[in-house]
């Protein structure tokens, strides 16, 4: 059913049907101004068309207006896409990118625009994501941080994005977490708190943020969480003493044995 902006190209002018290379669709109902068109502007309708029409994707990569390239490459053959790699539109690059083998989408690891290089950190295999490591762009890198392998995560240790120093603390080998035990993040320190040997966590019982004490109640030995229950916040204090009657429980012999 019709919707949505006016039926216009992407220039913003009438669409002409009558000298569309797919004339013979409207009579299948297969398109339809307003409904389903290739070279609309309005993405919904591009990407309904090439849904319903698969076959004309081959067709349409050459196409004047972007969406509509960006949408045909989706669906069109693979054999098709490596010219797409240098195409004027950033869209279109990264889709080519996120299909394209790897060998082929790697020519782009420089591209200029952030979107582009955002597809190759999904896209490349973990040994060849290190020179985005250091991309310019902290969304770029935090795609790294999430795919990477966590050998090479400690060259993300002091990076400046403070959710990218997360997602490390997250993922980074166990022997690595006590560089991040003094980040100047909260939300750092607390996921170091959810993965640091239990033997560890009294480092950071006093520590200036009420999250990152929460979050050691809730691992603490018996000790340390006796010692959490004087803290100032009720949340920590309740936190320890959930923590102290799990480890209890856990001492406490099963009586059906």
């Amino acid at each position: 059913m019709p919707g949505g902006p006016d039926a216009l190209d992407w220039l913003g002018r009438p669409l002409d049907c009558a000298a569309c290379r797919f004339g013979d669709l409207p009579t299948r109902r297969q398109c339809a101004p307003g409904w389903s068109c290739a070279f609309d502007r309005y993405a919904p309708r591009i990407a309904r068309f090439f849904t319903m029409n698969p076959e004309a994707a081959d067709l349409c990569l050459d196409a004047p207006g972007p969406g509509t390239r960006a949408h045909a490459a989706r669906v069109a053959s693979v054999f098709r896409l490596r010219p797409l790699l240098d195409d004027a539109d950033a869209q279109v690059r990264a889709v080519a990118v996120l299909r394209l083998p790897a060998a082929q989408a790697r020519a782009l690891l420089r591209d200029p625009d952030r979107e582009v290089r955002i597809a190759l950190a999904w896209r490349l295999p973990f040994a060849d994501l290190a020179p985005l490591l250091d991309d310019a762009d902290a969304q770029v890198r935090l795609v790294v941080a999430r795919r990477a392998d966590p050998g090479v995560l400690p060259l993300l240790l002091h990076d400046p994005d403070p959710e990218i120093r997360r997602m490390v603390a997250g993922r980074i080998g166990l022997r690595w977490l006590e560089a991040l035990l003094a980040d100047p993040d909260p939300l750092v320190r607390r996921a170091v708190a959810r993965r640091l040997a239990p033997e560890r966590l009294g480092v950071l019982e006093a520590d200036a943020d009420m999250r990152v004490r929460h979050a050691v109640a809730e691992r603490a030995g018996a000790g340390l969480a006796r010692r959490l229950l004087a803290d100032p916040e009720a949340p920590v204090r309740e936190a320890a003493a959930t923590r102290l009657a799990e480890l209890s429980a856990e001492r406490e012999p099963d009586v059906e044995r």
